[in-house]
């Protein structure tokens, strides 16, 4: 069965109208004869919204059960019994109440999708997983809803709802997004207008990205290699050259003359060598191109002015900066060069030769020479087939002033050059030639090949005999330099995509993407077999499947590929696009090798994620342990030393003796009960069985009974929730529990003389309660380890407790759908921000 189509709606915030076009989407697809049923969608209290659904096919939700409060949620299993053709299905990033069948909706999603059903869904650009620290730092709210970039990128379509930062606030402060009594903070916090605009243009540059991937899978397929100018990129070519830096930093003005330009250094490492690469600046214009928000890439190629352009034709480029030559004057009359050939063949492609220090100052040859060249060894050729006769009629003018020696050691001296510059052919025919021109025009007897005197015929023999020996040894060299640079262009290389990998970028898309570009592929793709391994599976793409690929249509099996090479019985890489050489294909298959480790690291990644809960839960149960062998101990001793003195018969006490006693064992039996009430909550939180009971909660009823359980010291404790703020959904008791422990360790840690301030607010469907200390306050690198069980600031062992208080606080708060984070307090301490979520009208909690 065919998989069904996923298309998204990607909103920059709520209220942008997400909804109400998926809804939109359904009627018109039902108008059109489609089957279509709406699985779920939320009107949040929006009549326009709610009006849509007049009409159609609602399918009922799942009713949910869970700590006593009930929740509806999709029903997958019903929407996939009901097999309609499109289904509509809002809130992709939605976390399932516990006890559904999938954590996250977009998991309900793929299973729908699975059963040939396309759906239609929304999201919002603040849930994608990948920018869910930036939405946080922009809007100072963290998401707990977040789903993979992944699951949105593969979309069949992604439709960005857009609305001006204006407009939505309009929207907002008429009452169609939010509740009146919500509309002021909303607009105050979240939804202030330079959080809109930078969410605005997250979403707009997302979707740019993703319409990038489309068009360049659709130039792929479509073979198409010219360039399609629908966004600037610039190309700048380094070439570890002194000029690099100049020509990084102008291709980077030229990119900000247009707004979004992306920029692009890459290098072109030849097989022969690429005179003046050097390494050290290499690296530094590396690191340049990537401080200034450019990508560095590398590609091999003999040819550099075709290798510059298919990858800018590659990569869509509109823009080439080159370094102007560096050659002589002479050396371009010679050969046009570098930029001249770039330009000519560049078609749509604007070419910018920038001018710089070095130009014209001629080249650093490289050691060794460089390798023969079809350039040289067509030069070689001409100086044979032109010097030998301008050579003899030069030396016929002389032959009455210079002798048989020297006119030998002439035409030696010429060979030789033809040696050095064309090689072993053409200097073994400038030999040959040049024997016959010797003994025709200088040897007696004259204009004939017959050679009078023996002396003469041993010279010509030792001409010819030196002459090859000098060309094939040149000739050798050559090849030796022609194999040192390709194994240093091929080291290069794996230097340089190992290095992509360990700088952290993600293993498997980095390495295949790179060698993708780096060899001019038009796809890579990783297959692992599914099952055991069979001779004549390599033309079945069923006993394949795709762990990774990049660029265009991949090979679904090692046949349908150009090249392949076999990493293991199960992993084979397969790419498209043109066959490799000998030596491409070493460089292949080392990184086929360092593939396999990618996806084998990746792989022990996720087990040891899925081993970290146990292992966490094994360390709970020993800092448990450890508490009650040696926290509890001194409550109880002094508890159990007060009843022993009031029991004994040896003293007599007084009225005011027996009552400090009896004090004293009060007290020790109430942190002792406190102490052991939180390990057991600690143990169940850690074991997924404390019971929350969810319901509506006004903190106005919670915070003054919490802040009487500290006895003496809630006179330290300054309380303004206010009565008309927007109640909360959460469990009474264990909201209560977390308000003693914050408000007791903010008086802990308080100066003398220094109130505790306890304020609350509500904004964008949330509640947040601030309890504010003036103590020491924590840094920013130890905030998330106060969270920890069993530990103190600065490890102090002045306070009474295991350290459980805050712990248990964020796993209460998590437990109820709340969050718990610390920030700095202006002018020095430490203020407890705990956000719950605000009750919904729609919902039913009890």
């Amino acid at each position: 069965m065919p998989r069904g189509r996923l298309r998204v709606y990607l909103g920059a915030a709520p209220g942008v109208g997400k909804t109400y076009a998926m809804l939109c989407e359904g009627r018109r697809a039902t108008a059109r004869g489609r089957d279509v049923v709406v699985g779920y969608a939320e009107t949040h209290g929006r009549a326009a919204v709610a009006a849509l659904l007049d009409g159609m096919e609602v399918l009922p939700r799942r009713a949910l059960v869970h700590r006593g409060a009930s929740f509806t949620e999709l029903d997958v299993d019903a929407v996939i019994a009901r097999d309609p053709r499109v289904a509509l299905i809002d809130e992709l990033a939605h976390t399932n109440v516990p006890g559904s069948r999938n954590a996250k909706r977009w998991q309900d999603v793929d299973e729908i999708l699975d059963a040939g059903i396309d759906v239609v869904t929304t999201v919002n650009i603040q849930h994608l997983e990948s920018l869910n620290d930036v939405v946080r730092e922009i809007t100072g709210v963290p998401q707990r809803e977040t789903v993979p970039d992944e699951v949105v990128r593969r979309a069949d379509q992604v439709e960005l709802v857009d609305m001006s930062p204006e407009a939505l606030r309009r929207r907002m402060a008429h009452g169609n997004v939010y509740p009146a009594e919500k509309i002021d903070a909303a607009l105050s916090n979240y939804f202030r207008e330079g959080n809109l605009t930078a969410l605005r243009e997250l979403a707009l540059l997302w979707v740019a990205g993703k319409v990038d991937e489309q068009l360049d899978r659709y130039r792929a397929a479509h073979g198409i290699e010219g360039t399609w100018e629908a966004r600037e990129r610039v190309v700048v070519a380094v070439t570890g050259g002194p000029e690099g830096d100049t020509l990084v930093r102008r291709a980077v003005r030229i990119a900000a003359r247009s707004k979004g330009a992306d920029l692009l250094a890459v290098h072109v490492t030849t097989g022969g060598g690429l005179a003046g690469a050097d390494p050290a600046n290499l690296a530094r214009q590396r690191a340049l191109v990537e401080s200034l928000g450019g990508t560095y890439h590398q590609v091999v190629g003999d040819d550099v002015p075709r290798a510059l352009l298919d990858f800018a034709r590659g990569v869509n480029a509109t823009q080439l900066v080159l370094g102007a030559s560096r050659r002589g004057r002479f050396a371009q009359i010679l050969s046009p060069g570098v930029g001249v050939t770039t330009t000519a063949l560049s078609g749509p492609i604007d070419v910018h030769l920038v001018t710089h220090e070095g130009a014209r100052k001629g080249r650093r040859r490289p050691r060794g020479g460089a390798a023969l060249t079809r350039r040289r060894r067509l030069l070689g050729w001409a100086m044979t087939a032109l010097g030998l006769p301008a050579l003899t009629a030069v030396l016929h003018a002389l032959r009455d002033t210079l002798g048989l020696p020297s006119q030998i050691l002439l035409f030696q001296m010429w060979v030789i050059a033809v040696a050095l510059v064309g090689g072993l052919w053409p200097a073994l025919a400038a030999a040959v030639g040049g024997v016959l021109l010797l003994n025709y025009f200088f040897t007696p007897p004259y204009r004939s090949l017959l050679v009078s005197d023996p002396e003469a015929l041993l010279a010509l023999a030792v001409f010819v005999v030196v002459a090859a020996a000098v060309s094939a040894i040149v000739d050798l060299a050559a090849r030796r330099t022609r194999e040192a640079a390709r194994a240093s262009a091929d080291a290069e290389l794996l230097s340089t995509l190992a290095g992509h990998v360990l700088r952290g970028d993600s293993a498997l898309p980095s390495l295949l993407g790179r060698l993708r570009e780096t060899f001019g592929l038009t796809s890579v793709t990783l297959l692992e077999r599914r099952g055991e391994p069979v001779t004549d599976d390599q033309a079945q793409p069923e006993a394949w499947r795709i762990v990774a690929t990049s660029g265009g249509r991949p090979a679904t099996c090692p046949d349908a590929a150009d090249t392949d090479v076999t990493v293991d019985d199960r992993l084979v890489l397969a790419a498209r696009g043109r066959l490799l050489d000998a030596a491409d294909r070493r460089v292949l298959e080392a990184f086929a090798a360092e593939a396999a480790v990618a996806l084998r690291q990746e792989r022990l990644r996720e087990q040891a994620a899925r081993a970290e809960p146990l292992a966490e839960a094994d360390r709970m149960r020993t800092a448990l342990l450890a508490a009650v062998s040696h926290d509890l101990r001194t409550p109880l001793a002094a508890a159990k030393a007060a009843v022993d003195s009031l029991r004994g018969t040896e003293i007599d006490w007084t009225p005011e003796d027996r009552a400090e006693l009896l004090a004293t064992a009060d007290e020790s039996l109430t942190t002792l009960d406190r102490l052991v009430a939180n390990l057991l909550d600690m143990s169940r939180l850690q074991a997924g069985a404390l019971g929350v009971a969810l319901q509506p909660v006004a903190l106005d009823e919670v915070v003054p009974p919490a802040v009487d359980e500290l006895g003496p010291l809630a006179h330290r404790v300054r309380n303004t929730v206010s009565f008309d703020l927007p109640e909360a959904v959460a469990d009474p008791a264990l909201l209560e529990r977390i308000v003693v422990n914050l408000v007791s360790n903010a008086v802990r840690y308080s100066p003398a003389g220094e109130k505790v301030l306890v304020t609350a607010g509500g904004h964008a469907g949330q509640v947040q309660l601030r309890v504010v200390d003036r103590g020491p306050g924590v840094p920013p690198e130890a905030r998330d380890s106060i969270f920890l069980p069993f530990q103190r600031l600065g490890d102090r062992r002045d306070h009474p407790g295991p350290g459980l208080g805050l712990a248990l606080s964020r796993g209460l708060a998590e437990a109820m759908g709340g969050t718990l984070v610390p920030e700095e307090t202006p002018g020095g301490g430490l203020t407890m921000v705990l956000t719950l979520p605000a009750v919904r009208p729609d919902r039913r909690y009890a």
